[in-house]
């Protein structure tokens, strides 16, 4: 199986960024995630979209926990859309899901 590169667009819509992940989210993903979520270190609320993502593993779990620790740090809000089943199970079991809303699908 060939892996899928990672990519980060942004988007903004007032005080809100959107961050549109896709590809898999692993070691390898760690400076385009870091430099994507840098361009909205002054949203009040970050949307992580990951509709267009394929995996991701511990490595991937640990860059969104250090994201989440910088959020908190800033007063920021993080929203995650789109995500799999299986990953928003991975999100409730490591509490993930604690510290960000989960929404059910892009229309919310």
């Amino acid at each position: 199986m060939k892996a899928t590169d990672f990519a980060a667009s942004v988007a903004r819509e007032g005080d809100t960024a959107l961050l549109e992940l896709s590809g898999e989210i692993t070691s390898a993903a760690e400076s385009g995630l870091q430099g994507a979520y840098a361009e909205v270190r002054d949203a009040s609320v970050v949307l992580l979209d990951f509709a267009a993502v394929d995996y991701i593993n511990s490595t991937g779990i640990a860059l969104i926990v250090g994201i989440l620790a910088e959020a908190r740090r800033s007063g920021q809000e993080i929203r995650a859309r789109s995500l799999a089943e299986h990953y928003r199970e991975i999100f409730r079991i490591t509490r993930l899901s604690d510290f960000m809303t989960i929404l059910d699908d892009e229309g919310e």
